[in-house]
């Protein structure tokens, strides 16, 4: 796939919780190496358009296509194929509190392959090196910082070498200096690795940092989506105002 090419595209995208539409008539592209940030005020469909366009949530209209492929028809074996490709940094980690840090970081590979144990381990050490920390295997997370907590679930999230990274809010619940520290974490794993990216955040440092193309949700429609030059320029009443301002009203 040529890099301009979309390596995920969604049309007409519209999901619901029961009767309420979250999110209407969505086209947006997602393209590879890029890191893509989605913006919008709190409620404006961000984390439910994550959900969506990875299945968490099921669409009620549109189409959503990874690598060409549309995946809303997939059978559950072959959405399992196109998961393995996909890693996700749930709001808040999402560790599981009564396991380890090893055994956290272990559930995708336990789950998805067939490895030995020795070769977990050393997978499981490679990431979290690659994530900047050290001998953390055997502790809980009740032990850890807000940012370790974050770092352990980024390395569960890279454990399988997804192609594409989804991550709902990394910055919620840790200091300015923390989330600095993932920004850059995050921008790494984009260079190292050649990963996609695509972050739901509303941290206006984080947004100046890390962002290749934004995406603004409002009122769940998708109002701009562009590089981050080209947003400031559009001319939106409300990304003038979160630019100006870091809120949306």
């Amino acid at each position: 796939m040529k890099n301009n090419e979309p390596i995920i595209s969604v049309r007409g995208l519209e999901a619901r919780y029961g009767e309420k539409v979250i999110l209407s008539d969505i086209d947006l592209d997602i393209f590879p190496g890029q890191l893509t940030v989605i913006l919008g005020s709190s409620g404006c469909g961000k984390t439910t358009m994550l959900k969506a366009i990875t299945r968490l949530v099921e669409p009620t209209k549109g189409s959503i296509k990874y690598w060409g492929e549309e995946i809303t028809e997939m059978d559950e074996n072959h959405f399992q194929k196109v998961l393995k490709k996909v890693g996700m940094l749930f709001q808040g980690g999402a560790l599981l509190n009564s396991l380890n840090v090893f055994e956290n970081i272990a559930i995708p590979l336990e789950l998805h392959t067939h490895l030995s144990p020795t070769l977990i381990e050393r997978i499981i050490r490679v990431k979290l090196s690659l994530v900047k920390l050290g001998d953390v295997m055997h502790l809980m997370p009740s032990e850890l910082s807000g940012g370790m907590k974050k770092r352990v679930a980024l390395a569960r999230a890279i454990v399988l070498d997804p192609k594409i990274l989804f991550c709902d809010e990394p910055s919620a619940g840790i200091d300015p200096l923390t989330s600095s520290h993932l920004d850059e974490l995050l921008l790494e794993l984009k260079r190292k690795l050649n990963m996609t990216i695509v972050v739901v955040t509303h941290e206006l440092a984080s947004i100046h940092r890390i962002a290749d193309r934004i995406i603004f949700l409002e009122n769940g429609q998708l109002i701009f989506q562009g590089d981050l030059a080209a947003a400031k320029k559009a001319r939106i009443p409300s990304i003038d105002t979160f630019f100006r301002s870091g809120r949306y009203d």
